[in-house]
């Protein structure tokens, strides 16, 4: 029953069941109300008729309630009946007061009913390749071929031939069930340690310098943007990339809507002046354009960086305020050490930063007066540094967030309320795992797999063909190496699971072929590769918690079942935990049958109170979990009753039925570190790696990449949306046109970007707010993957530098029935 009427919404009668979610995707975490009702029926106009209690029979006030077709869907229940569902925003939900993004907004759309686009493309059942074809099988067999290839190599090569691709996140495809689920089979169970991110090629952090400084990467609420004096926005496009924290938390403060709030939690005489804004970005992005129509253009200071030169821009003001006399000495003093040291490794002129960084010494010192210069009553600012993709990905991950630390801490822009230096962020976060089974740095798992090391690889709810560095020597290389095991199979007719396993086991260990299994929501560009597709469960099909970018903690309700024979992630590695503990069970290896004990689950929330609620509690093994020692606290009762504004992690206390949490870290000067003081790290200014610098000289553009407002991340659901699809049948990159009409290249044009590492291809638009030499690419899209330009280099943890990728572009053609419907209007639509 596939339905889509342009002209009406169906609403929900007053007795339809109503649930709570939250958004499957950005880190925000917005709130929504889930409401299911049969298909045969439909709510009323009056208030008393629909679900919703609002009155249809007269115009409704301005934002309401936001409502549209993509919100609802109708869907096929387990006892094969017609459900409605509606998706919408909750207005009491202090993350978003019913605000929806393009993304969210979507969420009724991507849930599974068997007509629609979507739905026709969702793995029902597990697959295994037999040869020359896919074929549809049990899980008994699935799990079973897996689990005694998984033996044979672990008992004859060891752990270190078990390979994962894995995600470490929230939100859909990640939360605290599933990563535990996964964690505990992979680092208890199996004790592999060659596993590696959904986006990075190890198994790292993304911020491990501001970690190793004492300060964890999300250590504020959203509320303090409204209560700054000063937002530093760093390498993040928030307003593509996290819509609602922008929209919600930062415009009122920069629209002056928000001093009542700040007189609350300001010192008795300080000043309290109109928050202003500093954008550090290479590119023109949307969120500055917004502004510059949004707030008071006084109190927007755009500075376009050169291209990986962060760390000297941290250094150059970090000196500079040290030369003012703006640090906060008594700070440094009691709860910091290694000031000086740092001070002295980093120091850097501002003539001299701004020669590196671009920017003009004057917009660095207006930089350094808005954000650490004494305020008129003598009070240091309140700055909050805000930052993302643009250094996560950057020019030495580890000196770049150090710098930037170095600066923070100088001025003491921690634990103060309207402060804080924090990752923005991509996916929710959902970490609860056993401690990894290895050091640091973790090996670079892609080198190994294209250096020919690895029998099985695990791809578990990611696809590092589209999201990973030098991807198509990477690709190309596991894709050779399983054809040595489809050339296997194709001479097994007739085995059973324990058969296959021993044929493949001798392709992957003297043949050098590499066993693949892919466990996702679609056969995705991985699975191209694989020989084994086992089918995953997600928000909504399952009960999952996750937190968002200020640690709210919340629960989306299980609302509908998973299609055909899915599972959630942490059942699937439940199933593979059990399998193998009974073949070793079964040869008497009781010691290695314990290391698979205690996933004896029925259901994700068993994976839950396994993992996330025993960490810290007595007889518990080392858990390293989000939630610390009082995750505990957190049931799912206590969660569904705290709805969609959940609980701050960590949570403090459970009292008079309420789940109290922390609205800020370090207000108390304790940081995680040895000694409960903040670090101070050198960052000296560092240059351009080697590798980097070759390409940059070789080639003629910058390839900036990233995300867009309308595509998550590798269009996993969106390449079936015809809506998303529609808009960008390729990744779009935009160019200048002086560029554009030197290479002869339109709006609409496919074009090929080139370098030594590969090639990829995109669909021109020109835009003039990109500068010459540089484009703007959309990263990891499913048919033109921006990773195949990018160097294997990385910094001393295994983190990649996606954005120092330089190459040429080329016109190749085009394709009409693209380019003629597709919108080439600008984006900057302000």
């Amino acid at each position: 029953m596939f339905e889509h009427k342009k002209d009406r919404i169906a609403l929900p009668p007053a007795n339809a069941r109503k649930t709570q979610s939250c958004c499957h995707f950005c880190i925000v975490g917005c709130g929504y109300h889930v409401y299911k009702w049969p298909a045969g029926q439909e709510g009323g106009l009056a208030p008393d008729q629909n679900a919703l209690g609002l009155d249809f029979r007269q115009q409704l006030p301005p934002m309401e309630v936001t409502m549209t077709q993509a919100m609802t869907n109708v869907i096929q229940d387990d006892d094969g009946s017609y459900q409605r569902i509606m998706i919408v925003p909750d207005k009491d939900c202090k993350v978003n007061s019913g605000l929806s993004s393009t993304r969210g907004g979507q969420m009724a759309s991507i849930m599974y009913s068997p007509q629609t686009p979507v739905g026709s493309q969702r793995v029902k059942y597990p697959r295994v390749f037999a040869g020359d074809e896919w074929r549809d099988t049990s899980w008994d067999q699935a799990i079973t071929l897996y689990s005694h290839l998984t033996k044979l190599i672990l008992d004859d090569a060891g752990s270190g031939q078990l390979m994962f691709n894995l995600f470490d996140h929230g939100g859909a495809g990640g939360g605290f069930e599933n990563t535990w689920g996964t964690g505990k089979l992979i680092f208890t169970g199996l004790g592999s340690r060659m596993v590696r991110i959904h986006n990075r090629p190890a198994y790292n952090s993304e911020c491990h310098a501001t970690r190793d400084m004492g300060i964890g990467e999300l250590n504020n609420s959203y509320e303090d943007a409204r209560m700054a004096d000063c937002i530093f926005s760093i390498g993040a496009n928030a307003y593509e990339t996290q819509t609602n924290y922008f929209l919600n938390h930062w415009l009122p403060g920069l629209q002056g809507q928000t001093a009542d709030r700040k007189r609350e939690v300001y010192e008795d005489g300080e000043t309290i002046q109109q928050t202003k804004i500093i954008l550090v970005d290479p590119r023109r992005s949307l969120t500055v354009a917004l502004l510059e129509q949004a707030i008071d253009k006084d109190n927007i200071l755009f500075l376009d960086i050169e291209p990986g030169t962060d760390t000297a821009l941290f250094n150059g003001l970090l000196t500079y305020v040290v030369e003012q006399g703006w640090q906060d000495e008594d700070f440094i003093n009691e709860y910091t050490t290694g000031f000086e040291d740092a001070l002295k490794a980093n120091r850097m002129s501002l003539d001299e930063a701004s020669r590196i960084t671009g920017i003009s010494k004057d917009k660095l010192v207006q930089a350094a007066e808005w954000a650490y210069k004494p305020k008129a009553s003598g009070h240091p600012p309140r700055t909050m540094h805000g930052y993302e993709k643009g250094i996560i990905w950057g020019n030495d991950n580890y000196r770049i967030q150090s710098a930037l630390v170095d600066l923070v801490l100088a001025t003491h822009n921690v634990g103060r309320r309207g402060t804080g230096v924090v990752r923005m962020g991509g996916h929710q976060e959902g970490y609860c795992r056993p401690p990894y089974p290895g050091g640091r740095p973790a090996p670079y798992v892609d080198q190994e797999i294209i250096g020919g090391n690895g029998q099985m690889l695990t791809v578990w709810a990611c696809n590092a063909f589209q999201t990973t560095l030098n991807a198509e020597q990477y690709r190309n290389e596991v894709l050779r190496r399983s054809g040595i095991v489809k050339q296997a199979l194709r001479k097994v007719r007739g085995a059973g699971p324990e058969k296959m396993a021993e044929v493949i086991h001798k392709a992957v260990k003297e043949d050098g072929g590499l066993f693949v299994t892919v466990i996702n929501l679609y056969p995705t560009k991985f699975a191209e590769a694989a020989h084994l597709i086992l089918p995953a469960a997600h928000t909504g099909e399952m009960n999952l918690t996750s937190m968002n970018g200020e640690r709210r903690l919340r629960l989306s309700e299980k609302f509908m079942a998973p299609p055909g024979t899915a599972k959630p992630d942490c059942l699937i590695a439940a199933d593979m935990a059990n399998a193998l503990r009974r073949l070793y069970e079964a040869e008497g290896n009781a010691e290695m049958a314990k290391r698979f004990e205690g996933f004896d689950w029925k259901t994700e929330e068993d994976a839950y109170n396994d993992g996330f609620r025993r960490a810290g509690q007595s007889g518990a093994p080392d858990i390293e979990s989000q939630g610390g020692s009082t995750g505990h606290l957190a049931t799912y009762e206590r969660l569904r009753a705290a709805g969609n504004n959940g609980v701050q992690l960590p949570v403090k206390e459970y009292r008079n039925g309420q789940l109290i949490g922390t609205e800020m870290l370090y207000t108390d000067g304790k940081f995680d570190t040895d000694d409960g003081k903040a670090h101070f790290q050198a960052a000296p200014w560092n240059g351009m790696p080697d590798v980097v610098e070759e390409q940059r000289k070789k080639y003629r553009f910058w390839i900036n990449n990233g995300r867009t407002n309308q595509i998550w991340q590798t269009a996993y659901h969106d390449q079936y949306v015809e809506f998303r699809r529609g808009r960008y049948p390729m990744a779009p990159l935009e160019i200048n046109p002086e560029d554009a009409r030197d290479l002869g290249i339109e709006s609409g044009d496919l074009v090929e970007l080139f370098n030594d590492y590969g090639a990829t291809t995109a669909m021109a638009y020109l835009e003039p707010d990109i500068k010459q030499g540089h484009v703007f690419m959309e990263a990891m899209y499913f048919n033109s993957v921006m990773g195949d330009l990018v160097t294997p280099w990385t910094d001393r943890n295994i983190i990649p530098y996606y954005k120092g990728t330089w190459a040429d572009v080329r016109r190749v053609g085009r394709i009409e029935d693209y380019a003629d419907n597709v919108s080439f209007k600008r984006r900057r639509y302000v």
